[in-house]
């Protein structure tokens, strides 16, 4: 008999972590896309002209700067952020989640954030040994403040996310009821806000007075989504604790520049930021009227939302990628999602082409 080999992944990993699923990305290639929330919009083409001649200046035969110090500037004066606040950039907010669950895996306290949500939280947590509590949401995907409550009393976690708006909802929680959850966890927690941009509120401005309290973002639903850049905001010592853990220059010489020259040109984003929510209004609109769609979600990000009948989930979704449109089928993420699609908001003649298709898919 051989002997069982000590090289394998069986021998070395974890049970648990082989047991997960790797984060799966669909391929897209001949299909409208509209299943990942990108800017469907691309730099107007002059812009796009300068941005290329601003890429000649670095040097990438040096290391980029590893605090990023030029680029933190800038998103501070875009963003807002308070210069009471610390600071520090991810590669994507992935990496900034990983960093913050890393940071507190020595506590022995949980991860807890509400669900469904963003996947990675829970993914991260349990790659990295540290337990996650998931609460549900109410049936209309709004946080259950009672049960938050509850499990934070009952769990102690180390770190609460809240994604706001959330993912894949669209839900943007009362600012009173995320004050009350942050009020009552005696960890920290971090209000994720990846969909600024599409929102109607923010706790940016919050930052920095309280250890309770992060804001984490992105660019990459602006219109930058193939920079990965994400950031944390903070009060200065967790920011410091934290960035002993973060990788040495993990934000690249051209990612900060392109960052950098999208934030010097930020109007053009913004304007195309106005033009999708207006669309996804009137996407809304026409979702709602559409027959075989059951519910249409209010939503403050650039996505929506909707639950078709029932056991149409599924098939809706297969129906919409054989006609060459590729949204998101999450009904079997969570049982409250059951037979619920998440669309991205894509250009008016996308949109279009998603309703047509998603009639014809509903009609049989």
């Amino acid at each position: 008999m051989t002997a069982r080999s000590t090289r394998t992944p069986d021998a070395l990993m974890r049970p648990e972590v082989l047991a997960q699923p790797a984060y799966q990305v669909a391929d897209a290639t001949g299909l409208i896309k509209l299943d990942a929330m990108e800017n469907p919009h691309p730099w107007p083409g002059a812009l796009e002209d300068a941005w290329l001649e601003a890429l000649r200046d670095p040097q990438l035969n040096r290391y980029p700067d590893a605090q990023a110090r030029d680029l933190a500037e800038q998103v501070r004066a875009a963003h807002g952020v308070p210069e009471a606040a610390g600071l520090m950039f991810g590669n994507g907010s992935d990496e900034l989640i990983q960093i913050l669950v890393t940071a507190i895996a020595g506590s022995g306290r949980p991860v807890m954030a509400p669900e469904p949500t963003f996947v990675m939280y829970g993914v991260l947590a349990r790659a990295l040994g540290v337990r996650f509590v998931g609460v549900p949401l109410n049936a209309d995907f709004t946080l259950d403040l009672a049960a938050m409550r509850e499990a934070m009393a009952e769990h102690n976690p180390a770190v609460v996310f809240l994604a706001y708006p959330n993912n894949p909802t669209g839900t943007l929680d009362d600012a009173a009821t995320v004050e009350a959850v942050v009020d009552a966890n005696p960890g920290v927690t971090v209000v994720d806000e990846a969909y600024a941009p599409f929102a109607a509120h923010s706790f940016l401005s919050r930052v920095g007075a309280d250890d309770g309290l992060m804001v984490m973002r992105t660019v990459s639903k602006l219109g930058l989504a193939g920079a990965r850049l994400g950031y944390l905001a903070g009060t200065p010592a967790w920011i410091d604790a934290l960035d002993r853990l973060r990788l040495p220059y993990n934000i690249n010489t051209l990612t900060q520049r392109s960052v950098a020259f999208a934030l010097e040109h930020r109007e053009a984003l913004d304007a195309q930021a106005r033009g999708v929510i207006d669309e996804r209004d009137r996407l809304g609109e026409r979702l709602a009227a559409t027959t075989g769609v059951e519910q249409v979600f209010p939503s403050q990000a650039n996505f929506i939302l909707f639950r078709v009948r029932e056991g149409h989930g599924h098939a809706s979704f297969a129906a919409l990628r054989d006609a060459g449109i590729l949204i998101k089928d999450v009904g079997r993420a969570h049982p409250l999602l059951a037979d619920c699609l998440r669309v991205t908001v894509g250009r008016p003649d996308e949109n279009d082409a998603f309703l047509a298709a998603l009639g014809q898919a509903l009609s049989t």
